[in-house]
């Protein structure tokens, strides 16, 4: 199996929630390298322990390294949080960690951090790292989109650029956190009109809804 990458149209849509799902369902091992907003204070609910528990580990501050390498206090961008600490992200280091990673977990799940247009850097985005993996190692990324309103805009335009670059997403996955003014399934049937016969899950917290089979 190929490494999963789990990416999106935006941030705080679900990315982690859908990827502690996989992880469960999957029995896979997970890694989020880059994760901003990180704080000692929450760490209980940040994403590096959400993930930690979906693999079985012990949810401490002192283990959030075996999910994410880079760490950043300020809920940002990377590339912003990262120049708030003096700090720098390594390009080709953040690409090994991830194959290092493949090569010794199958399966994987690789989450991204924001959307997939978000800069680490001063040139690259997320969708640089990405390529840079299918390159390596060969991607199957995952599209998690939001249920609000304007969504269905947002998700195609995300999803002609995967396209456009190459990096079709294998599935679609509609995350509603909370009920909004649309149910979540039609805001899936809608997109899935248009999504050229990429698969597109409708999901609700609380419901479990089955992943695996996509990959």
């Amino acid at each position: 199996m190929t490494a999963i990458f789990v990416t999106s149209s935006g941030t705080e849509i679900g990315k982690t929630y859908v990827s502690a799902m996989l992880t469960r369902e999957l029995k896979a091992r997970a890694i989020k390298p880059l994760v901003s907003g990180f704080d000692e204070a929450t760490f209980p609910e940040s994403d590096p322990a959400m993930l930690l528990a979906a693999m079985g580990e012990d949810v401490t501050f002192e283990n959030a390294a075996l999910v994410s390498r880079w760490r950043f206090k300020a809920a940002l961008s990377p590339d912003m949080a990262a120049k708030r600490e003096n700090r720098t992200i390594d390009f080709a280091a953040l690409v090994e960690e991830c194959v290092d990673a493949a090569a010794r977990h199958d399966p994987l799940v690789i989450e991204g951090v924001g959307g997939l247009m978000v800069p680490f850097d001063a040139t690259r985005t997320v969708l640089d790292w990405m390529k840079a993996l299918d390159a390596r190692m060969k991607i199957a990324p995952l599209l998690v989109v939001g249920a609000y309103l304007g969504t269905i805009s947002h998700t195609l335009t995300t999803l002609a650029v995967m396209r456009g670059e190459g990096l079709p997403p294998r599935a679609i996955v509609v995350s509603e956190a909370a009920p909004g003014p649309v149910p979540v399934e039609e805001t899936a049937e809608t997109i899935a009109r248009f999504s050229g016969g990429i698969p597109v899950r409708a999901l609700s917290r609380g419901r479990t809804v089955p992943l695996a089979d996509l990959f």
